[in-house]
């Protein structure tokens, strides 16, 4: 049996059910990720910033504060809804529906966030993910993973087998930072 990677159906009946599936907003495994994801950046300040799956934008209004302009990037409308008023006071940051790897923002941005994203798509696709981030950046860009490492019954890949097709998939990025937590991974890429 070949397990596909989740289709945008599975994204709008999640945000459809509950407009916080994650507790972005509430969780202390949210806020602590978050603090150390935002440590983990090996720039102070970037010029052009991507979030791919920004979800309902917690991590964006946090992010924003390190980027001149930043872009989050979404497949469910209802969060992109939700994100767009979290951040309206910050008219740096914008929101665009799109879904990798058939849609690649135009780049180049300088820090490329995917957080909770890689293991959504099936093994076989990562090959396209991963060309599709490597279109939107340069050499000497940053790339952040951060995936959970706890049981994702739902999903295609678990955080690490998904972070791992990434990083087979991707040889122009060079592994700077690699963190473990018992509850996720974070790791930082820099594009060779």
């Amino acid at each position: 049996m070949t397990i596909r990677s989740l289709e945008p159906g599975y994204f709008d009946a999640l945000y459809a059910a509950d407009p916080d599936p994650w507790r972005f907003e509430t969780s202390d495994y949210e806020d602590a990720k978050y603090r150390a994801t935002l440590a983990a950046l090996p720039a102070p300040h970037y010029r052009r910033g991507i979030e791919i799956g920004c979800s309902i934008g917690v991590l964006t209004e946090r992010l924003a504060e390190r980027c001149d302009t930043l872009l989050g990037v979404d497949i469910a409308p209802g969060a992109l809804d939700a994100a767009r008023r979290r951040c309206a006071a910050l008219p740096h940051v914008r929101f665009e529906q799109a879904a990798l790897p058939d849609h690649v923002p135009p780049g180049p941005f300088d820090l490329i966030m995917l957080s909770e994203l890689l293991y959504y798509f099936a093994a076989p696709t990562m090959p396209r993910v991963a060309e599709a981030v490597h279109a939107m950046a340069r050499p000497g860009n940053d790339i952040v993973l951060v995936h959970w490492l706890g049981p994702t019954p739902d999903y295609p890949l678990d955080g690490d087998a998904a972070v791992m097709a990434f990083l087979a998939a991707a040889p122009w990025a060079q592994l700077l930072n690699a963190e473990r937590t018992t509850d996720y991974r974070l790791d930082v890429l820099r594009v060779t």
